[in-house]
């Protein structure tokens, strides 16, 4: 949880001081921090779901989207301050729920439309690594600037 907790920051370090320049370089993996940042805000907004219908519906499902889509048509030239504000506070809200779940909270699983059994547990485990890598991503494209 702690991780998790921390991945808005460690986003917000690794754009820190970023150049309009350097928002469109392409990092590895083809994608410029541009479209990281408007992925994260994107990939957020649907943990927030996720997380919810896991924890509210008796039988959740979680739908799979296409992270490659979002990342290449929605971004554009699109200032990124919104969308991480976006993050911030999905997480934040996220981590509200985090603080309150009880321990079958934990045991709670759904379906995800691409890939099956999808638990509480493996929602906290994709999501507190996911900000750090893209973390990683935004500073070595920086660097390559």
């Amino acid at each position: 949880m702690a991780q998790y907790r921390d991945g808005y920051r460690v986003v917000i370090e690794a754009l820190a001081g970023i150049t309009e320049d350097e928002l469109d370089l392409a990092a590895d993996g083809g994608w410029t921090p541009r479209q990281i940042a408007h992925h994260l805000a994107d990939s957020e907004m649907m943990s927030a779901v996720r997380i919810r219908r896991l924890l509210a519906e008796t039988k959740p499902v979680i739908h799979g989207y296409d992270e490659k889509a979002f990342a290449e048509r929605l971004t554009a030239d699109r200032p990124i301050e919104p969308s991480l504000e976006a993050m911030r506070w999905a997480r934040e809200t996220c981590g509200q729920l985090l603080d309150r779940m009880t321990d079958a909270d934990w045991r709670i699983a759904g379906t995800h439309t691409e890939s099956g059994r999808y638990t509480t547990e493996d929602w906290l485990r994709i999501y507190a690594a996911h900000a750090h890598e893209h973390a990683d991503q935004i500073r070595r494209a920086r660097g390559r600037a």
